[in-house]
């Protein structure tokens, strides 16, 4: 269990370790910590679902996974999602399991975003696996993207101090009291987003850019030591 006093310090911290936390919450629903040795190749070519994966070999070529790393992965992809794609209310019950003691419905809303890259209201085999790329095995720069494009909720390049306070009070709510004891029952409090927005937005114009964001990510020891927790998972 994560012990983390919830100060201003501390707020991204608590964000981009529940960001890469989550893509790990996916793995464990679709069973993929634990593989089978067994072959899946003849499986996934036999499949009938309503949306076939893209090629192996480009799946491959555009993501950090090798082929069996694929194979596994669809494997258990295509047996909790039968249909190919996974829809918002599905992401909503992955997360009701998995934090009982809070209110995930608002994170698994944003998360299910920044997993639905194309927006069409569904996250398919290719949009999980380039996720899972960058949240397990990209580089600092490519997560942090990857991270900014979470908080952007609008999508309009720029993040806000009302979206920063709306991604921390999700995580919050997701977390639950009873289970985070140390944070303070005004959490997360417009005080703490402001001093840590502050600091992020460098020239003071009132929103922080992409580069901004990564800049003062990469110059937090928390953040960056979490950005290694799970490289290796797969």
């Amino acid at each position: 269990m994560l012990t983390l006093e919830w100060e201003s310090e501390g707020l991204q911290t608590v964000g981009i370790v529940v960001i890469i936390c989550a893509s790990l919450k996916l793995l464990h629903l679709l069973g993929l910590i634990d593989f089978s040795e067994d072959s899946v190749e003849d499986e996934m070519e036999m499949a009938t679902v309503r949306h076939r994966p893209e090629a192996l070999e480009l799946l491959e070529a555009q993501s950090k996974f090798t082929k069996k790393e694929l194979q596994i992965l669809y494997r258990g992809f295509k047996n909790e999602c039968p249909s190919g794609v996974v829809n918002e209310e599905t992401f909503k019950e992955i997360y009701s399991q998995f934090f009982p003691q809070g209110d995930s419905t608002t994170y698994a809303h944003f998360l299910f975003n920044a997993f639905d890259t194309d927006h069409n209201g569904s996250v398919s085999f290719e949009d999980f696996v380039m996720g899972l790329s960058i949240l397990l095995r990209g580089t600092v720069q490519e997560k942090l993207n990857w991270a900014f494009n979470l908080y952007d909720i609008n999508k309009d390049g720029y993040i806000t101090k009302e979206e920063m306070l709306d991604i921390m009070k999700a995580i919050y709510d997701m977390m639950g009291k009873c289970t985070y004891p140390v944070l303070k029952e005004d959490a997360p409090s417009r005080q703490h987003v402001e001093t840590f927005f502050q600091k992020m937005d460098k020239n003071k114009d009132g929103v922080v850019t992409i580069d901004e964001f990564i800049e003062s990510c990469q110059k937090d020891e928390n953040i960056m030591r979490s950005m290694q927790l799970f490289e290796n998972v797969i």
